[in-house]
């Protein structure tokens, strides 16, 4: 129910959504004589809002202190690395079908470092975690080709473990602590996106998993700036969007009962 339930309020909820329902609903006011005025000012607070939200550093301001949270871990401590977690999230569902090993979007990184990361341990497991995110089509689970690439990539196939089953982050820590049952003192590196590595570490806490952080996909710029204008309006917004999705999911997880903390720190 909470996976349905986040899925419809957001999708109504979004800064985009907002912004096109207030452009809608305020020409459709302006055509009146009585509501003339109100229909004025909720078009020019939606241009308004795209404009800031879409040309502004608006959203690398949002992004910038989920990035900055969680450190990589420490490889060179004498306890050695149990295992890879993989978290899903980086597969466009849009392109299944054709004939490639795996259709990826921005989040790409999360599969990369994790095949970096198996080569630089290459006596860990790498295990993967996610099934279908969709709400409305029906889509294999990201796990299938998330095997096909790591394996294509030069991943061992004993070596990985595909989880095919949750469908949010939540879900990811429950079952992959069923899945592995990992021992007490073992050390398992967690790779995600470095603004989804708050929640993602505080649901994994919440599932009894004690995982490392080892973010990747970084989207803010290193250096902050007041001043930078993005280069493409939609992209603009579209970080917003996904960054904002990201503050709402910590409070509502939070909230929820399914993480211990507001905003997790190491």
């Amino acid at each position: 129910m909470f996976f349905i339930a986040a899925k419809v309020l957001w999708f109504l909820a979004q800064p985009s959504s907002l912004i096109a329902l207030a452009g809608i609903v305020g020409a459709a006011l302006g055509a009146t004589v009585a509501w003339q005025r109100l229909g004025r000012r909720l078009l020019w607070g939606a241009l308004a809002a795209l404009l800031i939200a879409g040309l502004s550093p608006l959203g690398d301001a949002l992004i910038r202190p989920l990035e900055k949270r969680f450190p990589r871990a420490d490889l060179d401590k004498v306890a050695p690395i149990a295992g890879i977690i993989v978290l899903g999230g980086a597969e466009d569902n849009r392109a299944e079908g054709w004939p490639q090993i795996a259709a990826l979007n921005e989040a790409a990184e999360r599969y990369t470092e994790a095949v970096a990361l198996a080569r630089r341990l290459p006596q860990v497991r790498l295990v993967f975690t996610g099934g279908t995110g969709t709400l409305l089509r029906k889509v294999p689970p990201e796990a299938e080709s998330a095997g096909r690439l790591f394996a294509a990539l030069g991943v061992a196939e004993e070596r990985i473990v595909l989880e095919a089953q949750s469908r949010d982050t939540y879900e990811n820590a429950v079952f992959t602590a069923r899945l592995l049952a990992p021992k007490a003192g073992e050390r398992w590196l967690l790779v995600t996106s470095a603004w989804h590595m708050p929640r993602a570490i505080a649901c994994f806490r919440r599932a009894g998993f004690a995982v490392e952080a080892w973010p990747a996909d970084y989207r803010a710029p290193p250096v902050a700036s007041l001043v930078r204008i993005n280069d493409s309006l939609p992209d603009g917004l579209r970080r917003v969007d996904f960054v904002l999705r990201e503050w709402v999911g910590l409070a509502a997880y939070y909230l929820a009962g399914r993480t211990d903390a507001l905003f997790p720190a190491p």
